[in-house]
C-alpha cells in the first residue's frame, strides 16, 4: 500500500509509504495509475517507496509458498537452513499470537 499526493488536477505528484497530512489517499503498489507515475517520475525516492511497500506483499507470498511446499511435502521443514527456519516459526507465532488477540477482541465487542 502506497500513500499519494495529488495536485489540484488530481495528479499524482508524490508517493509516500506511511500516511502523511498532505498525503491520506492510498493506492496499491500494482494500480496502473501508481505505476504509470513512476515509470514517467525522475524521483528514485518514489520508486524506492514503490518497491519497499511491495517487498512487504512478496516476503508473505514467499512465506506462504514455502508453507504450501512443506504441506505439500515437495520439501521438509528441516530442508530449510536454520536462519530461515527460525524467521519462518518466529512469524507464525507473532501471527498465531495476533489472531488469537483478534479473537479475544471479537469476542469482547458482544458483551458491551
Amino acid at each position: 500500500m502506497a500513500y499519494i499526493q495529488r495536485d489540484q488536477h488530481g495528479k499524482i505528484t508524490a508517493v509516500f509509504d506511511t500516511a502523511q497530512a498532505n498525503a491520506q489517499e492510498s493506492l496499491l503498489a500494482d494500480d496502473p495509475e501508481l505505476l504509470d507515475y513512476l515509470v514517467n517520475s525522475a524521483d528514485l525516492d518514489d520508486a524506492r517507496t514503490i518497491l519497499s511497500t511491495s517487498d512487504i506483499d512478496l516476503i508473505r507470498v514467499l512465506e506462504d509458498l514455502v508453507n504450501t511446499l512443506i504441506d505439500q511435502k515437495v520439501i521438509l521443514f528441516t530442508d530449510l537452513p536454520l536462519a530461515a527456519r527460525e524467521k519462518l516459526a518466529s512469524r507464525e507465532r507473532i501471527r498465531g499470537h495476533l489472531h488469537s488477540l483478534d479473537n479475544l477482541m471479537a469476542d469482547e465487542q458482544g458483551i458491551l
